[in-house]
């Protein structure tokens, strides 16, 4: 639901005669200053104001994406009831970041974006549609079966991103549990890989990658794709 609530955004914003007063329309809605959403985008507020006044040229699409986003997060910092209004609901605790690509990535090339490497022997031609970054204790401990779905978003064509990682086995013995499965699994600068955790990824056909980069560092370079 978050993401066809993003999507409807977005969309009205690309496709209205006046993008700007769009924009205003929903920040409005929201309830939301421009000195708090600018705050959040890390501008200053007459950036916002020239857009919503159509000043400026039509907004692109990142700045689209960032502006929805943004509204979207102040909601959820004020507690977020103009989301739930809409169906946006806060992420489960273990959640840290989750995304649909546009485009589809090849594995490869979101391995190169995050310096990681594989380290189980499973082939890595295939595609990633999005990703979920999971603080693997506290997924692990928070996130029951019946909920473990929401994890995957729109598609199970996404890499799972498991951070505070010691060995790796639970998150992968979790995942050979669940009928759900990842198109990719990597662990965020993990203490070190079991070979159980190894062994399970060879089984499972899902490759297993590690990076040295901790989640923020992830999820700053994947927003930028």
């Amino acid at each position: 639901m978050e993401a066809e609530i993003r999507e409807k955004m977005a969309g009205e914003v690309v496709l209205s005669p006046h993008p700007g007063r769009t924009l205003r329309k929903w920040r409005e809605d929201f309830g939301i200053s421009q000195r708090d959403l600018a705050k959040h985008l890390q501008t200053v507020p007459s950036v916002i104001s020239d857009y919503e006044s159509e000043r400026r040229v039509s907004p692109g699409a990142g700045f689209i994406r960032r502006y929805v986003d943004a509204l979207i997060a102040v909601d959820m910092d004020h507690g977020g009831k103009v989301g739930q209004r809409l169906g946006v609901h806060p992420h489960s605790d273990g959640i840290l970041g989750m995304r649909e690509f546009a485009v589809a990535i090849p594995l490869k090339s979101f391995a190169d974006r995050l310096e990681a490497r594989a380290v189980s022997r499973v082939d890595l031609h295939r595609d990633i549609h999005g990703f979920t970054i999971l603080d693997a204790p506290r997924a692990i401990l928070s996130i029951d079966a019946s909920h473990f779905v929401e994890v995957y978003g729109w598609t199970t064509q996404r890499a799972l991103i498991f951070s505070n990682v010691k060995y790796g086995r639970s998150p992968m013995v979790a995942i050979r549990a669940h009928p759900l499965k990842p198109a990719a699994v990597v662990f965020s600068n993990p203490g070190r890989v079991d070979p159980l955790a190894i062994r399970l990824s060879e089984v499972e056909n899902i490759p297993l990658l590690v990076t040295s980069l901790a989640a923020p560092a992830v999820l700053e370079r994947l927003e930028e794709m």
